[in-house]
């Protein structure tokens, strides 16, 4: 009897152990590739590989909290980390930075072949020397090697283009719904749960796609959700979203700054009721187009002199300024001197005990290294920035004070005081969007009677900080006047740049599936 329960007890354990495996091994196998920077044509500037960070394996796995050991997404797969990039926005990348790193993603992916889905992480406003539309080139080249069968779940930034070669390569889309970007990872997470209850579903594919390219092409800072028309506009979103029969919706803005045809604002919609799908797509649309004249930006524009002007004169510190013109998250080369120059002439400022003023920032090198060597307390006398774009300006002599450094392998940064004006020098350029940026020079922008940072709108923790703002309408490569800009490639006509065109059509357009 006791030999016979040792026999069942076997079987039971084999029986499990084999159910354990077999449950295991239908796990979907998904891989995780991109490349993500936003790249303006419009700069002299030039993007090369190394200004990338890249994540491999575990570490790139790790960098998505929803898929950290122990959550639930984690353990809905067998997850198969290639490769991410990304970079600060900056010019142009070159192409054999992108063709190299295309190949270390090609390489990588190729390792753990076959997949059942991809989650394809990028921005969506790369430019690449010589190539359009790098995200269509790239999505199609991973198509090629991982075959038409997987689905791929792409996620980008409100910012970027959808072309309709990367729609058609891609399964579902979305992207984010806020600017600025607070919700980046909860964007990246629903692309990848929708990804994985299509797939626990047996659904797969999403039946139908509708893409709609609409003709305009605005700046970030005219277009932020805090404030309308955008703020409404976006709010429709997630209600449009919560339909029966459609999986997500999604507005895109486009990217402004760079000159190929596919820069324009997008809606898409992806699900199963085809009816739902296409009326879906047509009411975003219809919205955004609508609202089109009620643009305006997100805070009070003037020159340099104007907002200096209300700074001075006004009484709520911290008064910030944005330089806009060369601002190094839009795609600014970030080494335009021509407002550090302006402020530097300025009467006001000439004296210690003049308004005080933090300046950020300008990059230069080699004065770091000076600084570095003369130490905090020791008088300076160099020359810093318009390396790339000397367009508006030469390099600005600082002539001051070292009083902070801030030594770091990756990017070291001084502060140099000059009269009153606090003026933070770094290796690399570099924006400026918290408060510990200023603190690790000793330097307090609250306590600040004007701070002037090279941004579009100001990131929450500033925006926060701030008493009062002005956006400062400034040269470089990414000018807030986009009337001013070369453009020579982008489709005609295009709001604002042609306020009287006509009525576009808004209809929506079925994208097929690489797969049927």
């Amino acid at each position: 009897m006791k030999s016979k329960h040792i026999f069942l007890f076997s079987i039971l354990m084999i029986g499990l152990l084999t159910f354990t495996s077999l449950h295991a091994q239908t796990k979907p196998r998904i891989g995780i590739a991109g490349i993500r920077i936003e790249s303006c044509t419009f700069s002299p500037a030039l993007t090369t590989e190394d200004a990338f960070t890249k994540r491999f394996g575990d570490d790139l796995l790790n960098s998505y909290p929803f898929l950290r050991e122990g959550q639930p997404l984690r353990e809905k797969a067998e997850w198969f980390p290639a490769m991410t990039a990304y970079s600060t926005p900056g010019g142009a990348v070159t192409r054999e930075s992108y063709e190299s790193m295309v190949k270390k993603i090609l390489d990588l992916l190729k390792e753990n072949m076959p997949y059942d889905a991809l989650f394809f992480d990028i921005h969506g406003a790369m430019s690449v020397v010589g190539l359009d539309d790098p995200e269509g080139d790239l999505i199609i080249r991973i198509r090629e090697l991982i075959g038409k069968q997987p689905i791929i779940s792409t996620n980008m930034d409100l910012h970027g283009n959808v072309s309709w070669r990367l729609a058609e390569n891609t399964d579902l889309m979305t992207c984010y719904r806020m600017a600025p970007h607070e919700d980046a990872m909860e964007s990246k997470e629903r692309a990848v749960s929708n990804l994985l209850e299509r797939i626990e579903s047996g659904k797969g594919r999403p039946g139908y796609k509708a893409w709609i390219p609409i003709p305009i092409l605005l700046p970030g800072e005219q277009t932020s959700t805090r404030v309308e028309p955008a703020k409404s506009l976006y709010a429709a979103v997630a209600p449009a979203t919560a339909q029966e029969g459609i999986i997500d919706a999604a507005i895109w803005i486009g990217y402004a700054w760079a000159d190929e045809p596919r820069n324009k604002a997008v809606v898409m919609v992806t699900g199963d009721d085809r009816d739902m799908v296409t009326r879906t797509a047509e009411y975003l649309a219809h919205h955004f187009w609508s609202v089109r004249h009620q643009f305006e930006f997100v805070a009070p524009v003037g020159t340099l002199e104007e907002c200096l002007a209300k700074a001075l004169t006004g009484e709520k510190k911290p008064f910030f300024i944005s330089d806009t013109g060369d601002n190094p998250t839009a795609g600014g080369a970030g080494d335009v001197t021509w407002t550090i120059t302006e402020l530097l002439k300025r009467q006001e400022f000439r004296s210690a005990d003049g308004p005080s003023l933090i300046y950020a920032s300008v990059p230069g090198p080699e004065f770091v290294k000076k600084a570095k060597e003369v130490g905090v307390g020791g008088r300076i006398d160099g020359v810093a920035g318009a390396k790339v774009d000397d367009r508006f300006a030469p390099p600005v002599r600082l002539n001051g004070v070292v009083t902070a450094i801030y030594d770091n392998p990756n990017n070291s940064e001084v502060a140099v005081r000059i009269g009153s004006i606090h003026v933070i020098v770094t290796e690399k350029r570099k924006g400026f969007h918290t408060e510990r940026e200023f603190t690790k020079l000793n330097l307090n922008p609250r306590e600040a009677d004007i701070v002037v940072v090279k941004i579009g709108y100001l990131e929450p923790e500033l925006y926060n900080m701030q008493a009062d703002w002005m956006m400062a309408l400034t040269v470089g490569g990414v000018n807030q006047d986009l009337y001013g800009l070369p453009y020579k490639r982008i489709d005609r006509p295009m709001y604002p740049l042609d306020k009287d065109m006509p009525m576009p059509d808004l209809k929506a357009r079925l994208v097929p599936f690489v797969a049927k």
